[in-house]
């Protein structure tokens, strides 16, 4: 599983959020990123929270045929 960092990413749809901590689900004890996006959200608001699975984070989707990062590190 490749290393994740604090800063910014691109989700691979072309939105930017930023990776702010990581924490342990209650119940899995799974560690998952907490992740922030720096735009604005008619249903959620500016700087909607959000968490996901490191490994979830991590993986690769495909799209068009192609394999690319969920998130890519931009600084």
């Amino acid at each position: 599983m490749k290393d994740i960092k604090i800063g910014k990413y691109m989700h691979y749809k072309g939105k930017e959020y930023e990776v702010i901590d990581f924490a342990r689900d209650s119940e899995t004890l799974e560690e998952v990123v907490v992740y922030k996006a720096l735009y604005s959200s008619e249903e959620f608001g500016d700087g909607a929270l959000w968490t996901r699975t490191r490994k979830e984070f991590s993986e690769n989707v495909i799209v068009d045929g192609k394999e690319i990062p969920r998130f890519e590190f931009i600084g």
